[in-house]
């Protein structure tokens, strides 16, 4: 079960990451399609773990 949480832990990561670096997210306040693919990536994962 520990290489998921790995997973589901860096997605999180990437996500966080990404909202705090992207020009886009920060300009006007609404996620990017990259934002919007990475978190959607997490969500993902953690419904698989559950």
């Amino acid at each position: 079960m520990q290489p998921s949480h790995d997973r589901l832990e860096q997605a999180r990561q990437d996500y966080e990451q990404h909202l705090r670096s992207c020009r886009q997210c920060g300009a006007d306040g609404t996620q990017c399609p990259v934002a919007k693919h990475l978190r959607r990536l997490y969500n993902n994962l953690a419904r698989a773990g559950r």
